[in-house]
């Protein structure tokens, strides 16, 4: 069972405010009041997780719609677990994450990129960073505060 992070939780509600901004500059779009919904409730029990199947109805659609929007995969093209490191210099990912990429859902993938993106090691986030900004949607990946 996957998780939802407030800090994930957090870009998406933003997204949404940049996609549909508000008209009188007080309202909100219903995407979200949704989502805020969810987040004040994590704010108020001062949890930074939210357990996925809790996640219902407009506020799991909008989330899904930023995830969308997001890049699925951490990589950069230079994989070193084809080469028998246990964890990917390239992108940070374990063995065992890229091999199973393809199987994980969003809340999985999500706290796969916050671990390598908190964990900051990966070649993806130094010595070839620019070319992961490169890379299609590469400034969503970015971490808070940090080079893409």
């Amino acid at each position: 069972m996957g998780v939802l992070h407030i800090t994930d939780l957090e870009a998406a509600i933003n997204w949404w405010r940049a996609r549909s901004p508000s008209a009188d500059g007080i309202s909100a779009c219903a995407e979200v009041r949704a989502l805020a919904e969810v987040y004040a409730l994590m704010v108020y029990y001062h949890d930074a997780q939210w357990e996925e199947q809790r996640l219902q109805g407009l506020a799991r659609e909008a989330f899904l719609a930023w995830y969308e929007q997001t890049p699925d995969s951490p990589c950069i093209a230079i994989c070193s677990t084809a080469q028998g490191d246990a964890q990917c210099k390239g992108c940070g990912r374990s063995f065992a994450e890229v091999r199973h990429w393809p199987e994980l859902d969003p809340f999985h993938k999500r706290a796969v990129w916050r671990r390598i993106q908190r964990e900051g090691t990966a070649w993806r986030f130094n010595r070839y960073a620019e070319r992961s900004r490169d890379m299609p949607n590469a400034q969503e990946a970015a971490p808070e505060g940090g080079p893409a």
